[in-house]
């Protein structure tokens, strides 16, 4: 990284479980200078209780904006917030950080994009699971397994107390498989190189506390131009099971890569934000057969129990969106990934509600 004369000074809205921790990231990393804490709630006088630190408070953007005139944006709030700030933040000559997704649309992401190309500023996206070395191994060894690939995940959540309110609150504008789902869409597209060409969906509304056109539970299908699929589903609730909540799981013709979460997977575990990144361990397995039609390799266990877990991922995405802007990367690439991830998120949503095969080219 180059030398860095000043700090950038970053203004933080939203104070919740991310805002928090990138908070914190920036807390610690001398690169960055908190400038604001923004919440309408609580949160930002507990954050600053948890750093020890006597950061200036805010209500609202705008006041916050006028009064510190920073750097940086970290956005952390609710989806159908994100275009709003992310557009007024560029206009006003700021880097972003911006929590997944983009916006609650694919139109609002795509002027986020466009917003970020005009100011001439950086977009860096939330996509923890880039900043995981674990993934990225995951990610890397099934580029030996050979085409089409078959990609299997999932992430149900069994929630109550304060993160049933978070998700029902989630649900007010976004599903579980739009929401959640574009992290596993991206790291399917990562996986594949290849376009997605169609999709199929299906969803379950489990609750009436949630709005009638939504539903707590969804499951994806992505058809890929090379032949490749995956499918992806996520639940989000008290009723949902914990059974075999986490699955990540890849094979081609020459064998398989899965990952093996022993502890992650445990019961009550689910909702945790920590274990929803770990890994542990990856399972690889050769398909190869010897002249008997035995396996003629054995299995490879690769240990992962030296991992960074969640605050660390996000000390390394706020590292990252720091050298972005002192290095000026190109992150163009970057940004069209994120509104791709997300257009294959909605394109599923648009299945599961007309019941409809949705073609993407």
């Amino acid at each position: 990284m180059q030398n860095q004369v000043k700090p950038v000074r970053v203004l933080v809205i939203g104070c919740g479980n991310m805002g928090a921790s990138h908070a914190i990231a920036y807390h610690n990393n001398p690169g960055f200078e908190i400038v604001g804490l923004v919440s309408r709630g609580k949160s930002k006088e507990v954050l600053n209780a948890r750093m020890d630190a006597n950061y200036p408070l805010f209500e609202d953007m705008d006041t916050a904006m006028a009064a510190t005139k920073p750097d940086a944006v970290c956005i952390s709030t609710y989806p159908d917030t994100h275009e709003r700030y992310a557009v007024q933040a560029f206009e006003a000559g700021c880097h972003v950080f911006i929590e997944k997704p983009v916006a609650d649309s694919v139109e609002g992401a795509e002027r986020v994009v466009a917003a970020a190309k005009k100011a001439n500023k950086k977009l860096v996206v939330g996509y923890i699971l880039r900043h995981h070395p674990s993934w990225e191994k995951f990610i890397e060894l099934t580029g030996h397994l050979g085409k089409p690939l078959v990609m299997r995940m999932n992430l149900n959540q069994q929630s109550d107390g304060a993160m049933w309110t978070l998700h029902r609150n989630l649900m007010s504008s976004l599903s579980p498989i739009v929401d959640c789902g574009v992290h596993y869409i991206d790291v399917m597209c990562q996986m594949t190189r290849s376009k997605p060409v169609q999709v199929y969906a299906i969803g379950a509304r489990l609750t009436d506390e949630i709005p009638a056109d939504n539903y707590n539970y969804g499951q994806l299908q992505i058809r890929f131009e090379d032949g490749s699929v995956g499918w992806y589903e996520a639940g989000w609730g008290p009723m949902i099971s914990e059974t075999a909540y986490f699955v990540k799981d890849v094979f081609g013709p020459k064998g398989s890569v899965s990952i093996v979460a022993k502890d992650a997977g445990g019961a009550g575990k689910s909702a945790s934000i920590e274990s929803h990144s770990k890994t542990e361990s990856i399972l690889f397995h050769h398909a190869d057969l010897d002249k008997d039609e035995k396996f003629a390799k054995k299995d490879i266990l690769i240990n992962l129990e030296d991992e960074p877990d969640h605050q660390e991922l996000c000390n390394r995405e706020q590292r990252y969106f720091l050298k972005s802007i002192v290095e000026d990367l190109d992150l163009t690439a970057h940004g069209d990934d994120a509104v791709n991830s997300l257009r294959i998120a909605f394109a599923c949503d648009e299945s599961v509600k007309t019941g409809k095969v949705v073609s993407l080219i």
